[in-house]
């Protein structure tokens, strides 16, 4: 009563003072704060209150903030001088109440010595032993703690509360710590702690927060180089090594989608050295070693996928981890990256065609590709997509094709369960079977351990999901196993040999790549396949110019007006015609290079395009807007190819 009456009717320096000592008192004893406090937030207010002098808590009191250290120190220190055993639920609330303590995640108050202005857990000294003391929690004391975290936390106070003072002070120590980062004795325990956070949030359905909750700012800041330094040491370091030396790319959590991309660009870029280098030998008549940086893959466009694959089965292993030159024969253009991209475009298109047999469509309005299994002929055709996928990702390259989540999770070798179902209407018909908890299912659902499979012909034969199936009805009893069951055939048995063939083929390339440590499921297939979010008001922000033009040109400024009244469909053929694909990388557009180029002067011409750099060439056609229409959605709906001027 007391301190909530100071807080409210002032700060007069006797108030305070008695507020500080109790304070103080309060969070010293973590037996009693837990007995004050039974919601986050009650004592979110009660920390605000306290401790900032106005409503928007901008003003730290300094009394109470030396107090409120003080308090948490002692607090600590008490348990760890009693030898509390943090066995008992009760016991561990404490350390979530002392770690949402706002000045741990106040941005405006410093921890160095060397900062102006208010001063709060110099060193972070208070924050490391509350650090440590929850990452050395018993089982069952771990246990307890998660459980708090993530039944009293709503998702915003997981985020903001929880989280973000972790993340706080990991920024803090980054970036006070500079080249010497790894060796920091106070990563260790504070990465534990958010990697436990982080690992209560995947596990729960729905995801307590957004993965991109646990992004790093600092981490994803340090240099490409460093961080690819730190991933090789820990891919040459082994089991014992890592468990007792502290590396960051064993919590890749931590960074962020385009800074992972730039990382594994790092790792494929040296990979294609090591290629290229590997075919190094000594030319005598040149007098000097030669080698052969590309593998180059010369293509007539008519003959495009038997050629293709009659390449790639002739292809050392290493040529494969080159980088990849298209020449599309009897054409001018050369390959800075746009034949590239355009060959991608064309053989998916051929792979993916309805008339291969290859893959079912399933998903919202029949647009997510999955294996056929009943196409048993065409293990090449697999073989040759996993390839395609493989060099796509090595050589920065987005496709256009869409899988289900499951195909991602595969190739992450990550366990696979209903949420991962194709089919949703199926997959909301087994969460009904599960969900039903009357003792009748043999009755109402009338189930048998077994699976009617379409033959390549339309013939239906049964299959056993376990020996004698046919014979072994659905209960209350087994309904889970039948689910377990059920899903294993669908996204596993069904379609082994199609999945295995196309699998080998992504590994062909891919095999030595860091994907499957640092990715996950949904950053993969950013990776690979691009976003469908086009925001080009973002892209008209980064766009920059060239050639005498600039953002208030007239024809700039009509370009502009006529991307925003152009239908999704334009837009989306205007992005690939002037880069090359419909799809937004990691970061959006507007985080793409982007350029547009004057043309020709008189405005006689087409718009073109430089695809390997992003360069839209626009030529002037001044104030006309309607010639500008006219003559983009030409140059979008009927250009094709490469040529030389």
């Amino acid at each position: 009563t007391l301190i909530a009456k100071v807080a409210s009717e002032g700060d007069a320096a006797a108030p305070l003072a008695v507020l500080a000592s109790s304070t103080e008192e309060i969070l010293s004893w973590p037996a009693v704060l837990g007995s004050l406090f039974m919601d986050p937030s009650a004592l979110d207010t009660f920390y605000k209150k306290l401790i900032y002098s106005d409503k928007d808590c901008q003003f730290v009191r300094p009394d109470i903030a030396a107090a409120v250290q003080r308090g948490i120190d002692r607090g600590l220190q008490h348990l760890k001088s009693s030898g509390a055993r943090f066995t008992y639920p009760a016991s561990v609330r404490c350390l979530l109440q002392y770690l949402q303590c706002p000045l741990f995640s106040d941005e405006a108050v410093k921890h160095t010595s060397d900062s102006t202005g208010l001063i709060f857990d110099e060193g972070g000294e208070v924050f490391q032993l509350l650090c440590e003391t929850i990452v050395s929690l018993p089982f069952e004391g771990y246990r307890h703690f998660i459980a708090w975290a993530t039944c009293l936390y709503s998702p915003d106070q997981y985020s903001s509360i929880l989280i973000r003072p972790l993340l706080c002070h990991l920024d803090v120590i980054l970036g006070a710590s500079g080249s010497d980062w790894r060796f920091r004795h106070q990563l260790p325990v504070i990465i534990s702690v958010l990697k436990w956070f982080n690992e209560a949030s995947e596990q729960s359905v729905p995801q307590i927060v957004a993965p991109e909750a646990f992004y790093s700012e600092a981490v994803s800041d340090l240099s490409t180089e460093a961080l690819y330094e730190d991933l090789s040491r820990w891919k040459e370091a082994n089991t014992l090594q890592r468990s007792q030396q502290f590396f960051l790319s064993a919590h890749p959590f931590l960074l962020s989608a385009a800074g992972k991309r730039n990382l594994l660009q790092v790792e494929n870029q040296l990979q294609m050295v090591q290629a290229a280098t590997a075919t190094l030998s000594y030319d005598a008549q040149q007098r000097g070693f030669v080698f052969d940086p590309y593998w180059v893959l010369a293509i007539d466009r008519k003959h495009m996928l038997q050629q293709t694959l009659q390449k790639i089965d002739k292809a050392a292993p290493g040529e494969l981890r080159k980088q990849l030159k298209i020449v599309f024969k009897g054409e001018d253009g050369v390959d800075a990256g746009g034949v590239t991209k355009e060959f991608f475009q064309l053989l998916v298109a051929q792979l993916f065609d309805v008339s291969t047999g290859m893959w079912v469509d399933m998903g919202p309005n029949n647009t997510l590709h999955w294996f056929n299994p009943s196409c048993t002929w065409n293990e090449d055709g697999y073989h040759l997509v996993g390839i395609l996928l493989g060099l796509a990702l090595y050589n920065g390259v987005l496709l256009e094709v869409d899988f289900p989540v499951a195909v991602w999770r595969k190739l992450l070798r990550q366990p696979l369960g209903l949420e991962d179902m194709v089919d949703k209407e199926t997959s909301r018909g087994l969460q009904q079977l599960l969900d039903y908890d009357g003792n009748d299912v043999e009755d109402i659902f009338c189930l048998m351990f077994e699976h009617t499979q379409r033959g390549a012909f339309g013939n239906e034969k049964p299959v056993e999901l376990k020996p004698g199936g046919r014979d072994i009805p659905v209960t209350s009893d087994n309904k889970e196993e039948y689910v377990l069951l059920y899903v294993q055939w669908l996204l596993v048995d069904s379609i082994k040999e199609q999945y295995e063939a196309f699998e080998a083929g992504f590994l062909q390339v891919m095999e030595s790549s860091s994907i499957m440590h640092v990715l996950r499921p949904d950053e993969l297939e950013l990776l690979v396949v691009g976003s469908r979010d086009l925001n080009f008001s973002g892209l008209e922000r980064a766009t920059e110019y060239e050639g005498g033009y600039d953002a208030d040109s007239p024809c700039v400024v009509n370009f502009w007006k006529f991307v925003g009244a152009a239908s999704n469909e334009t837009k989306t053929m205007l992005l690939k015609f002037a880069t090359g694909s419909s799809r937004a990388p990691i970061g959006g557009l507007s985080n793409m290079s982007f350029t547009i180029q004057r043309g020709d002067p008189e405005g006689r011409q087409l718009p073109s395009s430089h695809t390997c750099f992003n360069t839209f060439i626009l030529p002037d056609y001044g104030s006309d807007y309607d010639k500008l229409s006219r003559c983009v959605s030409r140059a979008i709906l009927e250009c094709e190819g490469f040529g030389l001027q």
